[in-house]
């Protein structure tokens, strides 16, 4: 009877001891965002990230348990210790994969692991690993094999050896030690729900401190896992702020009550040829009219000349996400990505859609990576672009990146198929760059200007988009040609924790058809472009319900963004940070706070009936 409770009690401590090797591995192996955290500071992030991790050492306890029970019939030596060592042989290959993904992911997304990375392996592995060298996946295979072979150790020394076996039993001391194990089993339902009243344990439980990044370390990466599979199709019930009336309200405040009267012309020539070009990871912060540092110093000059609105946001973090914010006016989910559901995608309006109906546009992508990747051509082809240029489209000796083809052959490829100007089958290109994207490795060294690999890549991407757009305004048809420039989301460089500077990027508006030039201050996000061009073309965009025209001056103007931890929502006045794990506001007003509590509420509402 001892044994059982023995075994039970060293599986669980055998759990949160590897746990806490891995909280102390995920620090030291993000040094850029640890640095100057104490002894004392580790340890708080240990204690108060216990409870969830005993809740899955609990978990991975449970069939160690009923083996346990098992063994009082037959014995454990042989069989039952057999199969106890092969599954934690299993459990400690799989918890060490997700200690070194949680780590090797953090200092890119800044928040814990969830669902997104198994959706981008399944939809294109090779894409998928395309974002660092060789060199590291061989560091963190190496890293994951010694953590795989420590916790089996500590799990076959703690569990297996250390007690010894139990031996079988007969009669009622076979009962008596039948009903111990069995309750010592049940009871291994309290840590796992993480207390006895009616709180469960969920990630909020491991905060604690007013430093995001504490709070982080002490969120065990299984549950962060576990708690977003769970949650990736249980729409209806996710961000429950306000009855439906309430939330009803709140949302209306922030739709166009009536059309506006002085509405600013955008546009000089009815349907001029658009070119969207989706910059891969920028931001204000590459661009020195914008107080960034010395990098996209080429498109900063087009944008000198152009029309910029320097009060804007991504609307999240990755480029599936902002894809579908870009091209459909759809904020990005916090807690999925709308593009792994094909059929739900399919429903959503988009700008080469309402174009092609509307205006008689021909939609047109250009992309140098795997237009497979994330369900990307699946969104597209429903979209409404009748041409996608991907990797597969260029010859073996042009795709010389990770990602596939270099942003220089996809401008020139997109510059191969400019056609001249017929206002009967107006052209919408959207050329999407890929290398500035990590691992960073491009055919260009910036003149010797800049010296961190990542901000040259950067300096590529902006060389590549800029030589496109100085070589369509040489061209006749210049007056009727727009350009639009924007990031997909926020970059690896330079890093910023504020998660408000993170989204922080430009529009940028150029082209002999731009009616007017100049910086606006109007906020707004990837999403508002959809209403902004629809508008500007005089085509209807009330399909559009997230998306507001950013020249209308009556309609209620802002900023939204949200990754899996944080919203943030912005307007000329004011700021709100909305931590979506507590569920506190970190800066702003409750109003505004509120407002962005109702966008993602009517968001989930949305995204469960589609």
């Amino acid at each position: 009877m001892g044994k059982i409770v023995t075994k039970i009690l060293a599986s669980l401590l055998a759990g949160c001891v590897c746990f806490a090797v891995g909280k102390v591995v995920f620090m030291a192996g993000n040094p850029g965002v640890y640095a100057g955290i104490g002894i004392g500071e580790l340890a708080s992030a240990l204690v108060h990230g216990l409870p969830m991790d005993l809740s899955i050492a609990a978990y991975i306890t449970a069939l160690p348990a009923l083996l346990c029970c098992c063994a009082l019939t037959v014995g454990s030596r042989g069989l039952i210790d057999r199969i106890m060592l092969c599954y934690y042989a299993v459990v400690s290959v799989l918890v060490s994969l997700i200690i070194v993904a949680d780590t090797s992911l953090y200092s890119y997304w800044h928040f814990k692991l969830d669902a997104t990375p198994l959706f981008y392996f399944a939809t294109s592995p090779a894409a998928a690993l395309a974002s660092a060298e060789w060199w590291m996946y061989a560091v963190a295979v190496v890293i994951w094999a010694v953590l795989a072979v420590l916790f089996f150790t500590i799990y076959r020394m703690a569990v297996v050896v250390w007690p010894g076996e139990i031996t079988a039993t007969r009669g009622w001391r076979l009962v008596r030690n039948l009903a111990v194990g069995l309750v010592a089993t049940a009871l291994l339902f309290i840590p796992i729900r993480g207390s006895v009243t009616v709180s469960t344990m969920n990630l909020s439980r491991a905060y604690f401190s007013p430093d995001l990044r504490l709070n982080h370390a002490a969120v065990n990466p299984v549950f962060s896992l576990m708690e977003s599979l769970r949650g990736q199709r249980d729409f209806a019930s996710q961000f429950r702020y306000f009855t439906p009336e309430r939330n009803a309200e709140l949302f209306a405040e922030l739709s166009p009550s009536a059309p506006c009267d002085s509405v600013t012309p955008l546009l000089r020539s009815a349907r001029p040829d658009i070119y969207l070009i989706i910059l891969e990871s920028f931001s204000n912060h590459l661009f020195p009219s914008l107080g960034g540092e010395a990098v996209a110093v080429k498109l900063d000059s087009v944008a000198a000349s152009g029309l910029v609105f320097d009060n804007f946001y991504a609307n999240s973090f990755r480029t599936d996400r902002g894809l579908v914010a870009v091209l459909s006016g759809y904020p990005a989910q916090p807690t999925t990505s709308i593009m792994k559901y094909v059929a739900k995608a399919e429903s959503l309006p988009s700008i080469a859609g309402s174009l092609k109906v509307g205006a008689g546009y021909e939609p047109a992508y250009y992309y140098g990576g795997d237009a497979n990747f994330t369900n990307m051509k699946a969104y597209l082809v429903n979209s409404g672009f009748g041409q996608i240029v991907s990797d597969a489209d260029f010859p073996i000796s042009k795709k010389m990146s990770k990602w596939g083809a270099h942003d220089a052959e996809v401008f020139a490829r997109a510059a191969h198929d400019i056609a001249p100007y017929n206002p009967a089958r107006p052209r919408f290109s959207v050329i999407q760059t890929s290398s500035s994207h990590e691992p960073f490795e491009v055919p260009y060294d910036a003149g010797g200007r800049l010296t961190d690999k990542r901000a040259v890549a950067f300096a590529y991407a902006d060389s590549c988009a800029a030589d496109f757009i100085n070589r369509l305004r040489t061209t006749a048809d210049w007056a009727n040609t727009l350009v639009v420039l924007v990031p997909d989301h926020y970059g690896a460089y330079p890093e910023l924790s504020d998660p408000v500077e993170r989204h922080r990027v430009p529009l940028i508006m150029t082209g002999g058809a731009l009616a007017h030039s100049g910086r606006d201050h109007t906020p707004g996000s990837q999403t508002d472009i959809a209403a902004t061009l629809l508008s500007a073309l005089g085509l209807d965009h009330s399909d559009f319900t997230f998306s507001r025209n950013l020249s209308a001056p009556c309609v209620p103007h802002y900023g939204f963004f949200a990754d899996p931890e944080v919203a943030g929502f912005i307007t000329e006045g004011d700021t709100a940070v909305l931590n979506l794990t507590t569920g506190h506001t970190t800066a702003g007003t409750p109003q505004s706070a509120d407002y962005a509590k109702s966008i993602l509420q009517t968001l989930y509402d949305d995204l469960s009936h589609r």
